[in-house]
């Protein structure tokens, strides 16, 4: 499965792969192998994406139009 959201939205947030990364706490390729499908993401890492991203995993996952977040339960910083 190919994650073309998250390249999107990284684009769409002037990130390099290198910068999100390091926000992730990954290398850059694996962070590449991610949004090409070639490994698949880890919980911590989608739940990382969604708080950077303020949206749900649903979304990132493509299993919804809908960007707004829903509603958290614990406020995480990354």
């Amino acid at each position: 499965m190919r994650y073309a959201r998250l390249r999107n939205l990284r684009e769409d947030n002037d990130l390099t792969q290198k910068q999100l990364a390091a926000r992730l706490q990954c290398s850059q390729r694996i962070y590449s192998d991610y949004e090409t499908g070639k490994v698949g993401i880890p919980t911590e890492i989608l739940i990382r994406l969604a708080i950077v991203y303020d949206t749900s995993i649903d979304y990132l996952l493509d299993m919804t139009d809908e960007k707004a977040p829903y509603a958290r339960k614990l406020k995480i910083q990354v």
